[in-house]
């Protein structure tokens, strides 16, 4: 399905090092950014060992950036957001959140919808892992073309 996100979604940037392939309690929230192999990601059959090419960031939810300063504070994390756009969006509730192998194949089923669609999907994946409503949700985003600011797509 398409999305129209009208805001962005903002996280504080994770050093690559700590990123884990999902999250390991509920209470954990966490997006991941990866550049995708442009053949690949062009392709109605894409080699999934192929498709991901690098992971540009990883990112959890900004803290609250009212409470008041503390002595000796460290520097601001660096943010990263899901920017606001029109996205194919894909989601899947589970009892525990969907591995790299899982959510690779619901991303390389969104693309071949995208294509056959005539979308024309960027070279770029957004995953986010959250967990609401007593589940794991796994979400897929690909943003896409649009002609306006409204998101509306024409043909």
């Amino acid at each position: 399905m398409k999305l129209h996100l009208r805001a962005p979604l903002n996280y504080s940037k994770i050093p690559l090092e700590e990123k884990a392939a999902a999250p390991e309690s509920p209470k954990d929230e966490l997006l991941f950014c990866y550049k995708l192999n442009l053949r690949q990601s062009k392709s109605i059959e894409p080699d999934k060992e192929l498709l991901l090419d690098s992971l540009e960031f990883a990112g959890r939810p900004a803290e609250n950036t009212a409470a008041p300063p503390q002595p000796q504070e460290t520097a601001p994390p660096q943010m990263v957001s899901l920017p606001q756009g029109v996205y194919l969006f894909t989601q899947q509730r589970s009892e525990k959140p969907l591995n790299q192998s899982e959510w690779l194949d619901l991303a390389i089923e969104q693309q071949k919808d995208g294509l056959w669609e005539r979308d024309n999907p960027k070279a770029v994946l957004y995953v986010r892992f959250l967990y609401e409503d007593k589940a794991f949700v796994t979400q897929v985003f690909r943003q896409i073309e649009c002609d306006n600011a409204d998101g509306v797509i024409h043909r």
